[in-house]
């Protein structure tokens, strides 16, 4: 693929399904919170570059343990190699826990709305907090309610063009912007490894939104 990367967000441990789709995708997020035991001997089979995330309930996820074990398990990530460790722009500590990933491997800082699309200032607030605080790759996810929340999320590549960027909108009214994003700027979009496996509302398996770009010759 030229113009897309794809990263394929592993939930489970079905090491058949993440070899079959392998080939397809750039990268990986490894879901150190919902994979749950066994995430490390997922993580050590894997060919392509990886991201480290360890999502609190807070911010969508299912690590509902000690904080502080919940970093350990990120930097234990970075020591099975993973290139990009997620950290909650919310996080507790955030920039110290920067600090530590970025000796190590680039820090994606993330931002998640679980309820709404904020206006594009704050958007634009949250971008450059985001830059402000170190991040090597910026992320942005909001909540659809309508087609123009998709709009508003997709102005961030033109307005940061220089910015490794993930920017796009969860929910079934954010399908434009998830499959938009990265042929307007995005440094790559998510997918499910396989139907079933989604780690967020509205995420698509990834061979589908292949064939998706198939479709427009890319």
């Amino acid at each position: 693929m030229s113009r897309v990367r794809l990263c394929a967000s592993i939930t489970d441990i079905d090491i058949a399904a993440v070899k079959k789709i392998e080939p397809i995708v750039d990268l990986f997020e490894v879901r150190i919170d919902l994979i749950g035991e066994g995430w490390m001997d997922v993580a050590r089979q894997l060919k392509k570059p990886w991201i480290a995330c360890n999502r609190m309930v807070e911010e969508g996820g299912k690590w509902d343990g000690n904080e502080a074990r919940r970093i350990e398990r990120l930097l234990q990530a970075v020591e099975l190699g993973a290139k990009i460790v997620d950290i909650e722009y919310n996080a507790k500590n955030v920039d110290n826990i920067i600090k530590l990933i970025k000796k190590r491997a680039d820090c994606l800082l993330s931002f998640h709305d679980f309820q709404k699309t904020p206006s594009f200032d704050v958007l634009k607030q949250i971008v450059n907090k985001e830059l402000k605080s170190g991040a090597d790759i910026c992320k942005v996810v909001t909540t659809a309610q309508t087609f123009e929340d998709n709009l508003a999320v997709m102005r961030l590549f033109s307005e940061f063009p220089d910015v490794k960027m993930v920017a796009f909108a969860m929910g079934t009214q954010g399908f434009l912007s998830r499959v938009m994003a990265p042929l307007i700027g995005a440094h790559f979009t998510y997918g499910a490894v396989r139907k079933g496996g989604e780690s967020a509302p509205g995420q698509l398996p990834v061979s589908e939104m292949l064939a998706v770009y198939e479709m427009v010759k890319l």
